[in-house]
């Protein structure tokens, strides 16, 4: 497809540079590793405060409406900027001279999005099964206006990798809205404790985006850049908004077809499972479509940089999605208690979706950053076409264990060969994607009967997991070995590289 820059906007140059210079893999390398201790710190923090309030002060049919206010929230913040706040990652040049279009187009537009929320509430809530979830709604997406205004600043930071001041933000959002839920929850106010929380944390992350960007939040406009910006961002904006549906759709089917308080089970499976995706794909995110960008314009580049990073982000998480899917019963009741086992069948199944929404997420990343937006919508469409009636059929058959199963069949089944094939036309080869992927695969399969065998032999006491988790760790370990000079990118110095397939 056509990837040629919009007018009016400064683009890359089109002749294929000599190697990255080595300042660009240093200055990726600081900010993933600052991006993952911030990742970690702030996931173990949810952790342990989610932990307290299932136990002590929120229920089941709390989560379910907290889940349907969440679901609405992240489809709004997928599409409130139009796409264009991606401008101010993607293009090189004089970021300034269209910097003020960007924050007002995405400041009118996250305004108008929190207008309509605000009306439709009430029918939206009543849809999803979840009428008490209106004021939730609206109190929630105010987080949308405020992401809308910080667009700019915090583009600027994730242009500039400076993911050492965006720790400092993302801890005193997550200090500030975690304070205000607890106390808010424990005064008995229920799911809104989640929505004035989230408020409260989205305030301080803009504050402190102007403070660690300062003299990027103006405003300003030209018609010509709003136009090729919308021309940029608006099949983004798309993408973006099918992908969110997408992993969100199950909860507006749980909502409809099995009330609040299955859809309070299913959310909180769903939350456990994306422990390795928020831990170790969030982080790796908040770097890899800069790092891409600068990569595009050199196919084999690219296809280096893309192949180590899934096998450092698959070697990451597979460890820890066999535990979690294992375990699943008395990690559970361990950490939630008794009330929660009903989520414990649709875990190992959602186990199995994060992972394989790791390595599409970062095949997303990577597509996005060469310009392929048409095939990204058109996998996005396919993805969510096919969701809706097999996750349907899921719920009427096997509740939310069905649900999950659903998302499993059509994420291995449909999903990732097309982004295999839409990788292999970039350079990125199916061999290049199974030897990444290959160790890390074959040790989680032992790992997986280790744990299993132990689990059984030692039973569910806390030492017995704890003696499981550390024997069946060890094992993966051993396992990966072999590729340890790969994910330190010493064979990739000396290895062979594919063309690109040439294929329409």
């Amino acid at each position: 497809m056509d990837t040629a820059p919009a007018p009016g906007l400064d683009a890359p140059g089109t002749t294929e540079p000599p190697d990255p210079p080595p300042a660009l893999g240093t200055r990726v390398r600081n900010a993933a590793r600052w991006s993952l201790i911030n990742t970690v710190v702030m996931r173990l923090g949810n952790f342990a405060a989610g932990v307290v309030l299932a136990r002590f002060a929120l229920g089941p049919a709390a989560w379910g409406v907290y889940g349907v206010a969440q679901t609405v929230l992240l489809v709004l913040l997928s599409a409130n900027e139009l796409g264009v706040g991606l401008a101010m990652v993607r293009w090189e040049g004089e970021v300034r001279r269209f910097a003020p279009t960007v924050l007002t187009l995405s400041t009118i537009s996250s305004g108008l999005f929190y207008v309509v929320l605000f009306v439709a509430a009430p029918h939206l809530a009543a849809a999803l099964g979840s009428p008490g979830a209106t004021g939730v709604l609206r109190v929630m997406s105010l987080c949308v206006i405020l992401d809308g205004v910080s667009q700019v600043p915090a583009g600027i930071l994730t242009r500039e990798f400076a993911q050492g001041r965006r720790m400092t933000i993302d801890a005193l959002n997550f200090v500030l809205s975690t304070a205000v839920t607890l106390v808010l929850a424990f005064r008995g106010w229920g799911a809104m404790s989640f929505a004035w929380g989230s408020v409260v944390g989205n305030v301080a992350a803009l504050v402190g985006c102007v403070l660690a960007a300062p003299g990027w939040l103006r405003f300003g406009w030209d018609a010509d850049q709003a136009r090729a910006l919308l021309r940029f961002g608006l099949p983004l904006a798309g993408a973006s908004l099918l992908a969110l549906g997408v992993l969100n759709v199950d909860t507006l089917v749980v909502g409809s077809t099995l009330g609040k308080v299955q859809l309070g089970f299913y959310v909180l499976a769903f939350n456990i499972s994306g422990w390795p995706v928020r831990i170790i794909s969030e982080a790796a995110r908040r770097v890899s479509f800069a790092g891409f960008s600068r990569l595009a314009e050199s196919p084999q580049a690219l296809a280096q940089g893309f192949g180590r990073a899934l096998g450092v982000l698959v070697t990451g998480s597979v460890p820890l999605c066999v535990l979690l899917a294992v375990l699943a019963a008395p990690v559970i009741h361990l950490i939630y208690g008794g009330r929660w086992l009903p989520a414990t069948g649709a875990l190992p199944w959602l186990m199995a979706l994060g992972l394989v929404r790791i390595g599409c997420e970062l095949a997303y990343d990577c597509l996005v950053a060469i310009g392929r937006r048409r095939l990204l919508i058109l996998t996005q469409a396919l993805w969510l076409g096919a969701l809706i009636p097999v996750l349907a059929a899921g719920a009427h058959l096997h509740g939310i264990v069905g649900v999950a199963e659903g998302h499993v069949l059509v994420a291995a089944g449909v999903v990732v060969p097309v982004y295999v094939i839409g990788l292999a036309r970039t350079g990125i080869t199916p061999r290049a994607l199974l030897r990444a992927c290959a160790w890390p695969f074959v040790a989680g399969a032992a790992m997986a009967a280790v744990a299993w065998g132990l689990r059984g032999a030692l039973g569910e006491s806390l030492p017995a997991l704890l003696a499981t988790g550390v024997v069946a760790l060890a094992v993966y370990v051993v396992g990966v070995l072999p590729s340890r000079n790969r994910l330190r990118g010493i064979e990739t110095a000396h290895g062979r590289h594919a063309r690109p397939w040439r294929g329409r």
